[in-house]
């Protein structure tokens, strides 16, 4: 492919050249770091050390990690997000936090596109915004920086997510991601514990649990969206063999490709609740333990971004907006401010053997390019707004 025979760095010249061997190291020691959800006070510190001395204003929080950049100045206010933190799962035997989503890619790039602007030349008129955005993983990230005002002013919004290898293969790259929504609902059923001898003195939550697992199996909405639902942990009894137990805790993992399915898919799981409530005379409460909401892109953005993808890598290596069954947060800023321009580019890096395997690998080549269609994204969004 282009971008392989190339090489990284040959498509930028001498800014990503002096660039390099900088963000190489910056990937190295991010990867190196990881730190999951809302603990990314190290990563934060770091990234305010490599900008301290640039001209920048940095933002941080007293009550969060994160930070957010800005450079330049005037209309339009272009902002570009970063999320922050890794994943806390198994690697070889042992659980810990890890870098298997991509974030310290979506980083290094980010930062890749700050310093490229600062040493190729600000434009005399429009602001950059660098949002470093923590809590991704956790799905109330964004919804945090919203109510911090971090997206007030902005105009445009860019994201970016590298995509595994069965989406888009090394060289490939899309203008948007249409991720659906995904919802994390915790359970609990309350009842009493009987004798095992005397089965008839309460309702087994375990068969409980079991009926729940059918009748979410039994869910039918429009097959024309995508959507999907499934128990994903359920957890009673205890020791003792000889005690039916009557409480128990259960997780539900929900997917809809529409706002508006989720919200009927969530209100078909609420009535199985109280259906087997009613019948089974115990407590079950539902509580959405996370959420992330169904993508919503602009046009406008969507197609800048093409734009810059075909003069950086050539319309061959284009493809049209990729619809994919996972979520990101990202879309909360378009949900919450309306107004905003926003799209997210997919960077095809032959990722396998998939986003949050714990020895997920990708080709570190697609760092390049991205850096450079998105500094070309950012700047011909200034250029159409001036015009």
């Amino acid at each position: 492919m282009l971008v392989v025979e190339r090489g990284i760095g040959d498509t930028m010249g001498t800014s990503y050249v002096k660039l390099r061997p900088l963000l190489t190291d910056i990937f190295n020691h991010l990867h190196a770091n990881p730190e999951i959800s809302w603990k990314e006070y190290k990563t934060t510190e770091y990234i305010k050390g490599l900008l301290e001395e640039k001209e920048c204003t940095i933002q941080t929080f007293e009550d969060a990690p994160g930070l957010v950049v800005e450079i330049g100045s005037g209309k339009p206010v272009v902002a570009l997000r970063a999320d922050i933190d890794a994943l806390w799962q198994e690697v070889n035997g042992e659980f810990t936090a890890n870098h298997s989503c991509g974030h310290d890619a979506h980083m290094t790039i980010v930062l890749g596109v700050l310093f490229t602007l600062l040493e190729d030349g600000i434009p005399e008129k429009g602001t950059f915004r660098f949002i470093f955005q923590p809590g991704e993983e956790k799905g109330d990230g964004a919804l945090t920086l919203v109510d911090k005002g971090v997206v007030d002013q902005v105009d445009y919004l860019y994201g970016l997510h590298l995509r595994p290898i069965q989406e888009l293969r090394h060289g490939q790259f899309s203008p948007a991601i249409r991720h659906g929504a995904s919802w994390s609902v915790e359970g609990v059923i309350t009842g009493e514990d009987a004798h095992g001898a005397r089965p008839h003195l309460n309702a087994n939550a375990i068969q409980i649990g079991s009926e729940f697992f059918q009748h979410l199996n039994n869910i039918y909405l429009d097959p024309m969206i995508p959507h999907s639902v499934k128990m994903t942990s359920f957890h009673a009894g205890g020791e003792s063999t000889n005690i039916i137990p009557g409480n128990a805790t259960f997780s539900v993992d929900m997917r809809a490709q529409t706002n508006e399915a989720m919200e009927e898919l969530m209100g078909k799981v609420d009535r199985i609740a109280k259906m087997l409530s009613d019948y089974h005379q115990v407590d079950i409460e539902l509580t959405i333990s996370s959420s992330v909401a169904a993508a919503v892109i602009n046009e406008e953005a969507s197609k800048i971004m093409e734009e810059a993808i075909v003069d950086t890598v050539g319309s061959e290596h284009l493809v049209p907006m990729i619809t994919t069954t996972g979520g990101d947060d990202f879309h909360f800023y378009t949900i919450k401010r309306p107004s905003l321009k926003a799209t997210m580019l997919a960077v095809g890096c032959d990722l396998e053997p998939g986003l949050h395997h714990p020895n997920m690998v990708f080709n570190h080549e697609a760092i390049e390019p991205s850096v450079e269609i998105i500094v070309k994204a950012l700047l011909k969004t200034v250029e159409k707004y001036q015009d």
